[in-house]
């Protein structure tokens, strides 16, 4: 009975000294380098998590694909092995998020945070997919809006019926090669890790899939020619995996969602400046900003949706996106 009263005492004297509640260390990839203002805006919400939970829950950032191209790291958030991420959506995974990065779905700002901003229909059936995954998304984060890069001069870059001869590496996701084919190029599939070289090699004349910030940080040394053409809007998710938020101390949750709405709520109203940076950051390193009308961009517009969207919305499946596009319409 002695020895299992000092026992009893002695784990009681543990139990005392060990902390009320466990640190969480969580890990977030991204795609974009150390030097990326996206890198920089992640260090402060990781701060402010930080500071909120008392150094609680602290956030481990991992760079310019550290963890994995970003589909792996999509699955490896849906299992837990990778806690978070700031990433596109992997359309791979499930062709219905090619909803989000269908072209030319909005044509400006304004619109584009009534679609991907709190509450929108595209963040909205988004989270809902993503939920399908066990991934819990904290917030949509609006990059820019797309455009296309040459290593070559334009070629009627306002005309979409212009054959132009001009071969484009897209992202191998099929709204993209439609994109492509439906405004005069020749649309070629190229994973992002070899597309440098393919420009360089001159497999293809240039780069379509992503918008002046991304260029620039990847591209601007073989880009001679920029043309803002709105033809997609960029959006990445700030995900966790669902078991792993929902496993944080109340206290600590409520104040990592609310460093991710603000984190999210900022950037919202520093992108549309920020894109407008990084075309003048191409033109100082060389490349010729090809401006394009209204009415350019109105074609441009008008001839993707003829031709693009029905199949896209067939690839998706028209009972999932007609009744969504149908909302942004009004």
């Amino acid at each position: 009975m002695r020895n299992y009263l000092l026992g009893s005492a002695a784990l009681a004297a543990l139990l005392t000294l060990a902390p009320a509640t466990k640190a969480e260390e969580l890990k977030l990839g991204h795609i974009r380098p150390q030097a990326s203002s996206v890198h920089q805006e992640l260090t402060e919400f990781a701060e402010a998590v930080a500071q909120t939970t008392g150094g609680e829950t602290t956030i481990q950032l991992y760079p310019a694909s550290a963890l994995g191209d970003y589909t792996v790291v999509q699955e490896r958030v849906s299992i837990g092995a990778i806690e978070m991420a700031l990433q596109p959506p992997a359309t791979g995974l499930d062709r219905r998020m090619q909803l989000s990065v269908m072209p030319y779905l909005v044509e400006d700002w304004e619109a584009a945070k009534k679609a991907f901003g709190p509450g929108g229909p595209i963040s909205t059936e988004m989270t809902k997919l993503y939920a399908e995954q066990d991934i819990t998304v904290l917030g949509a984060y609006p990059v820019y809006f797309g455009g296309i890069a040459l290593n070559r001069d334009a070629i009627e870059p306002g005309n979409p019926d212009a054959k132009k001869g001009i071969k484009l590496r897209v992202p191998p996701i099929r709204s993209y090669q439609l994109l492509g084919e439906a405004i005069g190029y020749i649309s070629t599939p190229i994973p992002f890790s070899e597309a440098f070289t393919a420009i360089q090699t001159g497999v293809v004349d240039g780069v379509l899939g992503a918008g002046a910030e991304g260029y620039y940080a990847s591209f601007r040394d073989v880009t001679q020619s920029y043309i803002p053409a709105n033809t997609h809007f960029e959006v990445w998710y700030l995900l966790i995996n669902t078991g792993v938020l929902e496993g944080l101390e109340d206290t600590a949750r409520a104040n990592l969602e609310t460093a991710a709405a603000e984190f999210v709520a900022k950037r919202w109203e520093v992108a549309p400046t920020e894109q407008k940076t990084f075309e003048q950051r191409l033109a100082q390193a060389g490349a010729t900003i090809n401006e394009l009308t209204s009415e350019e961009l109105s074609a441009l517009a008008t001839s993707v949706r003829e031709k693009v969207w029905p199949e896209v919305v067939n690839d998706i499946g028209a009972d999932f996106a007609q009744p969504i596009l149908d909302q942004l319409a009004k």
